[in-house]
């Protein structure tokens, strides 16, 4: 995995092998950075990255200049390892914070004070389709928060009431949300 913009363009990350699932690609990464890049200047900008897995679009928002990350897994490794990642790429910096949460707790019962809200849930979690509905009704929600949601083909969020736009690159999805 690598960094594909930003200052930390090129670092190449070496995922262990207890990962059990994918990063996204750069392909992907490219694509939908692009969009995102269009929309809003990253440098202020709050993020909440929701199951970071590897931490690659963590890493991506930090290179490119966002200065106020959020990134939680369940997965005590993973959180373990973004943490590290972090450490060697940022040593004397604190604008992350990498917590070991349940993203589904986390979203449903925590305020949600972010411009962007990232979730990359694994494709075959049975609770994906609901993910919209649980940020969209959380009390504590930033009424301009923008969701974007990593799917695969087998998602349609289209009739969802705060779809905004499906971007698909390869077999990965990126649903845009917003009220």
């Amino acid at each position: 995995m690598r960094i594909i913009r930003g200052n930390r363009r090129g670092r190449n990350i070496n995922i262990p092998a207890f990962f059990k699932h994918r990063p996204t690609t750069d392909f992907a990464k490219e694509g939908l950075f692009n969009i995102i890049e269009n929309m809003y200047s990253l440098e202020n900008i709050k993020l909440i990255d929701i199951f970071t897995g590897t931490g690659s679009i963590s890493y991506e928002f930090a290179s490119r200049g966002c200065q106020n990350i959020t990134a939680l897994d369940k997965n005590k490794k993973y959180v373990w390892f973004v943490q590290k990642e972090f450490k060697k790429m940022y040593p004397n910096e604190d604008f992350y914070n990498i917590l070991h949460e349940d993203s589904l707790k986390f979203i449903k019962n925590r305020p949600l004070n972010y411009d962007i809200i990232f979730a990359d849930p694994p494709f075959d979690m049975p609770q994906l389709e609901t993910i919209p509905d649980i940020i969209f009704n959380n009390p504590n929600l930033n009424p301009e928060a923008l969701l974007i949601l990593e799917h695969s083909n087998n998602n349609d969020f289209s009739e969802h009431p705060f779809f905004y736009k499906n971007k698909r690159y390869g077999s990965v999805n990126f649903s845009f949300f917003q009220k």
